[in-house]
């Protein structure tokens, strides 16, 4: 215990209340002079020395029967640092409306609960900490430094909701490797830098509604190998500087929902990098189109919900992998919207690859199979073919055109049969109006029009017709020529296009 002398009056004051854990309120009443912000006009009436608050904790008087011991404070300027480093703290910390001028150092400590609520201090070390309990800094404003909790492991909550971080450096939260037990609750958490959380173990999820992250010429949120329930990230929070989820694995939701990705300021790096990313729930309903690329190359989702404004100019999917897909579109109900109009848009977002992959549109066509849409399937896989065709050389970009223009890649086989019933009909009314010349005179079938034109289309067997007759005039001939010539390529398109269905199925 130190010596009465050696106390001033509001220290003395938070001796004699420490043993039985009563809070010492040093606040005047006046919200404006009450404000932590101006603590440094505080006076010596509610100044307390960092060292005293260190010397309760680590040994102060015994509590009462009856008492826990705890040491609490609000309204203080708490001068010099509050230096716990290594230290087994037994007894419960809550700093409210409080100004520390220097900062809060916990590293490698064993402590109960740490709570510094609505309160200002330039910097929290509180890596390799063991915190039997929460760590509360909720409305705390951290002011050019930043929170650290390198490795630490919290048994409790980790509370940050509406703090305001504020860093020269480039990671305003600084906590790999953290390990919780219960949630990390950010709600309006504002911070100048960004968060860094690479290989943290979040059983209890992160809540991180309506926060604003800004790190413009760098990396926002780094969640790199997140082990986790939930990561909300909706409710307008709102990302300047990419959030990477690269390997995260989250066993229930990860919801963008009214989130706002502004990338970097420069437009030219990702808004979204869920590269390798594992959830079963994913919610991409953003507020607003994120300005840079979206990043989603082997994550592997069990459902996807979009909406109009999910999807940026460059959008990387191969090897994204997802169970079904929902697209919300804003004044419409999910069954009102058409599924023609659905299939053009998912097309749309697949062809903003930067690279042709097949993979993505195969992925999209599975979905739709799962769900009995057959036909959607097929369109996707025709827009896979017209994609592909765009980097084949000019013979084999040439015959991919006929393809598709016959029978649709073998997705539109009826496209054969509407091209032989157009050709057979100008072949009859052609050939109708004028008159032929026997190859030898009085032998062979009389002429027919209809049979005359199905014997040209026909490219293998005959039906004696197109032996028989010939034509002087040139025109009636140069269609003979030519319906021979649609025939071969029609009966060509078509076992190309049987056979490319086959060997998909």
């Amino acid at each position: 215990m130190l010596p009465d002398f050696e106390l001033t009056p509001p220290e003395r004051r938070i001796w004699d209340a420490f043993p039985e854990g009563r809070r010492v309120d040093l606040r005047t009443g006046e919200p404006e002079g009450d404000d932590p912000a101006r603590g440094g006009e505080w006076g010596p009436e509610r100044t307390v020395r960092a060292a005293v608050l260190v010397a309760l904790l680590l040994g102060g008087d015994a509590a009462p029967s009856g008492a826990v011991a705890s040491l609490r404070l609000a309204g203080a300027r708490i001068t010099g640092r509050l230096d716990l480093d290594g230290a087994e703290v037994g007894h419960a910390l809550s700093l409210e409306h409080c100004r520390l001028e220097e900062a809060v150092s916990l590293f490698g400590a064993s402590t109960r609960t740490i709570r510094i609520r609505d309160s200002w201090v330039p910097d929290v070390e509180a890596g390799l900490a063991r915190i039997q309990g929460n760590l509360d800094l909720k409305r705390s404003v951290l002011e050019g430094g930043r929170l650290s909790l390198i490795n630490a492991h919290l048994a409790g909550e980790l509370r940050l909701t509406a703090a305001r971080i504020s860093t020269p450096g480039e990671w305003a939260v600084f906590a790999g490797g953290l390990v919780m037990e219960g949630g990390v609750f950010c709600k309006n958490l504002s911070t100048r830098g960004g968060v860094r959380l690479l290989g943290a173990q979040l059983p209890g999820g992160l809540f991180m509604q309506g926060a604003r992250l800004s790190s413009p010429h760098g990396v926002a949120l780094a969640a790199d190998s997140v082990t986790a329930t939930t990561l909300d990230l909706s409710e307008g929070f709102t990302a300047e500087g990419a959030v990477r989820l690269r390997g995260a694995r989250i066993s229930d939701n990860l919801s963008f929902e009214g989130a706002i990705l502004k990338g970097a300021r420069d437009g030219d790096g990702p808004s979204v990098v869920c590269l390798q990313t594992q959830a079963t729930d994913f919610d991409f309903t953003v507020a607003e189109t994120p300005s840079g690329a979206v990043d989603l190359r082997g994550a592997q989702v069990s459902f996807l919900h979009e909406n109009e404004h999910s999807w940026p100019g460059a959008v990387e999917l191969d090897g994204f992998v997802y169970g079904s897909i929902k697209t919300v579109v804003a004044g419409q109900r999910p069954d009102a919207v058409g599924r023609r109009e659905t299939v053009a848009r998912h097309v749309d977002w697949v062809r903003r690859s930067p690279v042709y992959s097949p993979q993505p549109y195969e992925q999209l066509a599975s979905c739709y199979r799962k769900v009995g849409h057959d036909d959607d399937a097929r369109r996707v896989l025709l827009a896979k073919q017209r994609h592909r065709r765009r980097l084949l050389r000019p013979a084999a970009r040439a015959w991919g055109y006929v393809l598709d223009a016959t029978v649709g890649y073998g997705y539109r086989p009826w496209l054969a049969g509407v091209w032989l019933l157009a050709l057979i009909l100008l072949g009859t009314l052609v050939f109708d109006a004028n008159d032929p010349t026997a190859v030898k005179q009085g032998e062979g079938a009389p002429f027919q029009p209809l049979v005359y034109t199905l014997d040209l289309l026909i490219p293998i067997g005959g039906l004696g017709q197109r032996a028989n007759w010939y034509w002087t005039d040139g025109g009636p001939q140069w269609l003979a020529y030519g319906l021979i010539a649609a025939g071969w390529m029609l009966t060509t398109a078509v076992l190309a296009g049987v056979t490319r269905t086959l060997n998909r199925s």
